[in-house]
């Protein structure tokens, strides 16, 4: 007997798992039509997918090892994150907030692909310091 394609055995596993509804301070938005069981999630190549559709045209959010990593994408990029108010240290460091940041954080800004970059002025020049899976990383 042949194996099944990893394909297939990623949204097995994914039908067998119990779904997640919150993950990472989100809601995430639970399909039942959908193979992963989320909406905007789908398994392709043993990976899963996440897409948003803006004004008609399917946007892609990237490739995730589970689906409620791409069921999180989904949900931040539909607009159900909020900036995490409470964390006020990380990592044993006081994090810089900010009330004019739609990140809750000073130099931390969201991308369209639901990732966080920062950014800082070093000597008057702007300095990138990379991107990050989540704000409180990048405030870090």
């Amino acid at each position: 007997e042949q194996p099944a394609p990893l394909e297939e055995g990623a949204a097995a596993a994914a039908a067998e798992a119990p779904l997640a509804e919150e993950a990472e301070g989100l809601r995430l938005h639970l399909s039942s039509s959908s193979s992963t069981g989320y909406k905007g999630v789908y398994s392709r190549d043993g990976r899963f997918h996440a897409q948003h559709s803006v004004g008609g045209r399917n946007v892609p959010l990237g490739r995730f090892d589970t689906a409620v990593e791409a069921a999180v994408a989904f949900a931040r990029a539909v607009g159900e994150y909020q900036a995490p108010a409470v964390a006020t240290e990380a990592e044993g460091l006081r994090l810089h907030l900010s009330s004019s940041n739609s990140t809750g954080y000073k130099g931390v800004y969201q991308y369209s692909t639901c990732r966080f970059g920062v950014r800082c002025r070093v000597d008057g020049k702007d300095v990138y310091l990379g991107k990050f899976g989540t704000a409180v990383e990048a405030a870090v």
